[in-house]
């Protein structure tokens, strides 16, 4: 076993580690779009009766479906609809996607649906005489979002946010159906090559649970630290 997981031509170490720098840049980035995302859409939603109604169906869609089936959809539909449009301005070639870049999309789509309702429910437990306070004082809405609300909304959402993060690394795994490098296919192809399925799967687990483990401590102490802040102030 030792010998299957060393680094080298003899073993599966340095692909089993190139995967997992794949997946935590993919976990990293569709975490990092979809809370900007989310962030922009929970304000979008303030907008007006249409908006709102945009906003909670985008919500109720990407939260509804299952995320391999988010993934198929833009990994085999983008490419189509962005042909079409291409042949259609006169550009003929065949054009290929990253498979790297749809499926940081498909997860920060999803990203930003959970995010949007982690921020929504974060906001509505500010009190609104903050808000009427920061609006006597001649605060504009940039100022008294910046200043007021968003501090807030981070250090209500923070136990949200964890749990949005654990979903991107675990849903990073669907992405190796696009046969992306990631942890999960560098563990599929090396159980495949040494008809040792269970030793990979197992060793691609305790990965996942390792990172899992650390980034939920993380958390736990952004949440300490917030919760000290607050106390003290």
């Amino acid at each position: 076993m030792l010998e299957l997981l060393s680094f080298g031509k003899s073993g599966w170490g340095d692909e089993l580690l190139s995967g997992l720098a794949t997946t935590m840049a993919l976990a990293v980035l569709a975490f990092g779009v979809g809370l900007v995302c989310g962030l922009l859409l929970m304000l979008f939603r303030r907008r007006g009766t249409m908006a709102r109604y945009v906003t909670v169906s985008y919500v109720t869609v990407f939260r509804g479906v299952p995320e391999l089936l988010v993934l198929y959809l833009f990994f085999f539909g983008t490419g189509t609809v962005i042909q079409s449009v291409a042949s259609s301005l006169g550009y003929t070639p065949r054009i290929n996607l990253s498979g790297f870049a749809l499926g940081v999309f498909a997860l920060a789509v999803i990203a930003t649906a959970y995010a949007a309702e982690a921020f929504r429910g974060a906001a509505s437990s500010i009190p609104k005489g903050q808000l009427e306070a920061a609006d006597a004082y001649g605060f504009g809405p940039v100022k008294r979002f910046t200043l007021i609300e968003l501090p807030q909304l981070l250090r209500v959402a923070l136990p949200a946010m964890g749990n949005i993060w654990l979903v991107m690394l675990k849903d990073t795994a669907l992405v190796s159906m696009t046969a992306v490098a990631e942890l999960m296919r560098q563990a599929s192809v090396a159980a495949g090559a040494t008809h040792r399925p269970f030793t990979f799967y197992a060793v691609a687990a305790l990965i996942y649970l390792c990172v899992s483990f650390l980034s939920e401590r993380l958390f736990k102490r952004a949440e300490a630290r917030f919760a000290l802040k607050e106390a003290s102030a």
